[in-house]
């Protein structure tokens, strides 16, 4: 394992990359100093994310750990912060609203486009170079490789989707970023039945991540997991994980990355 102050990272023998794009909760001093008080709780964090997935390692997937929240700069979103979903509510590159609606910055604190360039290249660039160089390394040695983006996210919230969202959100930008084959298996056992609930490229069809370094024609296979937090942990401060959901999540999620694994693998 290597760690630096951008991310924690795990090498591991399968062509299986788990990226963790947003479980960071780092602020460093000078952008903490304007946030307001209830974002400095970070309360946009993918919780538990790492710990949900932690099996994965003795399964041989590599493990890519974000650590600067992503209030500093989100890993998810195209360097040019264009929207990935015209129309529909989103925060940016460096977010100045929380996802309740709620100011992340105190008033006239909010970072400016030079700030902005800066967050680019001092956070945001280094987790994705040592992404990069992963899925090349992984790629050399594979055939295939498929890179799972693993997030989760609170089940209700009014300003991005009605109602509640499903338990697993199965993101492969409409079957543009992964084999269907893929897909379809993952989908399958999502819908196994309960005590969970799934749809395909709803609300959240995958990030930049999914959608940059996708290229199955060359092997490289991309899909995001959203889970809904209520899945394995209270969705309220402070955001505790709840060990009997999170024990039969894990044991779905495993399956599904198994068959991942196979398929890679095949």
């Amino acid at each position: 394992m290597s760690e630096t102050e951008h991310y924690i990272f795990h090498r591991g023998t399968e062509p299986l990359f788990i990226t963790m794009p947003h479980v960071g909760t780092d602020i460093p001093p000078g952008i903490a100093a304007r946030f307001s008080r209830e974002a400095l709780t970070v309360p946009d964090t993918d919780w538990h994310i790492e710990k949900l997935y932690a099996f994965a390692r003795d399964m041989g997937a590599s493990v890519l750990q974000a650590k600067w929240s992503r209030y500093v700069v989100d890993l998810n979103r195209p360097p040019d912060d264009q929207s990935l979903y015209p129309g529909q509510a989103t925060t940016g590159l460096c977010p100045v609203i929380r996802f309740d609606g709620g100011e992340i910055y105190q008033p006239g604190q909010q970072p400016q486009a030079a700030e902005t360039d800066e967050r680019r290249q001092q956070y945001w660039q280094p987790w994705h170079d040592k992404l990069q160089e992963t899925l090349s390394s992984l790629r050399e040695q594979f055939p295939r490789v498929v890179m799972w983006d693993a997030h989760s996210i609170r089940s209700v919230l009014p300003q991005f989707f009605c109602g509640k969202l499903p338990d697993f959100s199965i993101g492969t930008n409409d079957g543009q970023s992964c084999d269907p084959e893929l897909e379809r298996s993952i989908a399958d056992l999502a819908q196994q039945g309960a005590p969970f609930t799934m749809v395909s490229n709803g609300r959240y069809k995958g990030g930049y991540i999914t959608r940059h370094y996708a290229a199955p024609d060359r092997g490289i296979h991309t899909l995001q997991m959203e889970l809904t937090q209520s899945a394995y942990m209270r969705e309220a401060p402070p955001w505790t994980w709840d060990g009997g959901r999170a024990v039969v999540l894990q044991k779905r999620l495993k399956e599904m990355l198994g068959s991942a694994l196979l398929f890679a693998k095949t």
